[in-house]
């Protein structure tokens, strides 16, 4: 039997396993959009192409299946391309589906028309278009394929309009096969032997295609051999932060004594990450190409292993597979780096205690002292970019796998919509996300998305009043010349209101608590407006003190 373009299309998502995609409808796709009418497939219509594209992501990160994203041409794609920018920079699985122009027409600079094969090469691992509406099953197969192999990233994939009007014959739809990566069973007794003879090993976790098996498995590992394990950054999900081995984020701002150990370590193991600028503190806790530590380096894509560091092991497989390997080594019975491994967990337990005191009438500190002590070891947190994010980074302990959603990227507007994607794929989690004033602004209409879909997630906007990363720099290098920071907002409590959300502002620390738990009880989406002083820009130092170079 015949199907048209946009039945093939839906016949492809629902054979892969498809159960969400995040869309800004267009009238690119609507064969599309008219086959999802009769299908079980939940379709979040969003506000702008950026949060659904970083909803997609943040389906992806969560789960390691590809979130699913569709937009129309043009100035729908380009907005998209903010989410798919950080998918492939963060190497999360996902698939963006582009209405594009009717055939004849290409080439004309049609209504809207963009060549997506040349324009967002840089974006993703594959663009394609599909022009023959027979060939839908074998373009999505290799999609879902591409998205989800050797390191993951997104897929681009343009429909023309009229493609997706005609009906074809077309080989039902299968799902794709997953490819795995193992390590060789010589590589394995290669790492312990290197272990048997190490005086100050360190692992470091990161990247993605790990599950929740993989993170338990880690952490039995480093259970049983005493070694100190540490958190690339934005990753801190991969390992319980209260665990005895835990020794802290490997990220921006990373605490000094942790810095001191990467550099000292005569046998550093990577595990599923690449250690790229920002976890490498701008590629100073490794030599490149030739690293003074004797590296490991397992990662699921040989295209990455001495990319930028050339391994003394370079092991390729996924992080799941890799693990899984490890049980095969045998322990020692005192292992002699224990000692070392108790010290530096307590270091980053200190690292990680809030200050005790803090510029204003909001002590960020102590707001994160009753998020620790009221929130469940499942709660998902999000966030974007900004100095804010410092407090639940290095102050929140992370317990649990798939409890963070946070780009590696830096790209600020990300917290929001990823936590809409967070409480419609986990409706029984609490999801709390961070946000600047300034963060918030550039998604901030996704909070119709959250009341629209009834998803009551619960948003701290952390209000400063200024671009507050770009103005700790800009005092840093050109003190008291403040140019293009400031920032005058709206009343965010307000705005949850106008939305048909709940709205709370807190001016000082003592009202946080019953904000909170009113902003729970609504059962809305909910919005908290905390004011902090503009002097408060990091946990250690203030605004002045940065400004007078102190």
């Amino acid at each position: 039997m015949k199907r048209s373009g946009g039945e093939l299309i839906v016949e492809a998502l629902k054979a892969n396993g498809v159960k969400r995609i995040s869309c800004v409808p267009g009238e690119s796709f609507l064969a599309v959009l008219d086959a999802l009418h009769d299908t079980d497939i939940d379709v979040l219509v969003c506000r702008q192409e950026g949060g659904a594209a970083m909803m997609a992501d943040a389906w992806g990160r969560l789960t390691g299946e590809p979130g699913i994203c569709m937009v129309t041409r043009g100035p729908g794609a380009t907005n998209a391309s903010a989410g798919l920018h950080i998918a492939r920079q963060d190497s999360i699985p996902m698939i963006l589906f582009i209405g594009q122009v009717q055939r004849d027409a290409r080439e004309r600079e049609a209504f809207q028309e963009v060549e997506f094969r040349r324009a967002f090469t840089e974006f993703a691992k594959w663009v394609g278009e599909i022009d023959d509406a027979s060939r839908i099953p074998e373009f999505v197969s290799r999609a879902f394929a591409v998205a989800t192999s050797g390191r993951p990233g997104p897929v681009v994939l343009t429909l023309p309009e009229d493609m997706l009007r005609d009906e074809v014959d077309a080989p039902a739809a299968r799902p794709y096969t997953p490819v795995e990566s193992h390590p060789g069973r010589s590589q394995i007794a290669e790492l312990g032997r290197r272990l048997a003879g190490a005086e100050r090993p360190m692992v470091i976790l990161g990247g993605t295609r790990w599950d929740e098996q993989a993170v338990t498995g880690i952490s039995a590992f480093a259970e049983r051999f005493k070694l100190p394990v540490g958190c690339s950054f934005r990753r801190q999900m991969l390992f319980d932060h209260t665990h005895p081995s835990y020794a802290g984020d490997v990220g921006i701002g990373i605490n000094p004594a942790l810095a001191k150990e990467i550099k000292q370590s005569d046998l550093l193991t990577l595990i599923g990450g690449r250690l790229g600028e920002m976890p490498s503190s701008g590629y100073t806790l490794m030599d490149i190409p030739y690293p003074s530590q004797t590296l490991v380096h397992v990662y699921p894509d040989p295209s990455e292993l001495g990319r930028v560091y050339r391994p003394e092991l370079a092991i390729c497989a996924s992080p799941t597979e890799f693990v899984a390997a490890l049980a095969e080594l045998e322990a020692p019975a005192s292992p002699k780096w224990a000692a070392r491994t108790e010290q530096m967990h307590a270091a980053y337990r200190a690292w990680s205690t809030t200050p005790e005191t803090s510029p204003g009438a909001v002590h960020m500190g102590r707001i994160m002292d009753w998020i620790e002590a009221n929130t469940a070891p499942n709660t998902i947190f999000t966030n974007g970019a900004g100095n804010y994010a410092t407090w639940l980074h290095r102050f929140h302990r992370f317990r649990r796998f798939a409890t963070q959603a946070a780009p590696a990227s830096g790209s600020m507007g990300y917290g929001l919509p990823a936590a809409v994607a967070a409480k419609q794929l986990f409706p029984d989690r609490e999801v709390i996300c961070f946000a600047g004033d300034g963060c918030f602004m550039m998604h901030g209409q996704e909070f119709a998305t959250a009341v629209q879909y009834n998803l009551p997630i619960i948003t701290l906007v952390i209000n400063n009043g200024m671009y507050g990363t770009i103005r700790m720099h800009q005092e840093r290098d050109y003190p008291g010349r403040v140019s293009a920071t400031a920032l005058k907002n709206p009343d965010f409590a307000a705005f949850a209101r106008a939305y048909g959300g709940h709205g709370e502002t807190v001016k000082a620390t003592e009202e946080f608590a019953a904000a909170f738990e009113r902003a729970r009880a609504s059962g809305k989406p909910s919005i908290i407006e905390v004011v902090l002083d503009p002097e408060a820009i990091t946990p250690s130092r203030t605004l002045s003190q940065i400004s007078a170079g102190k």
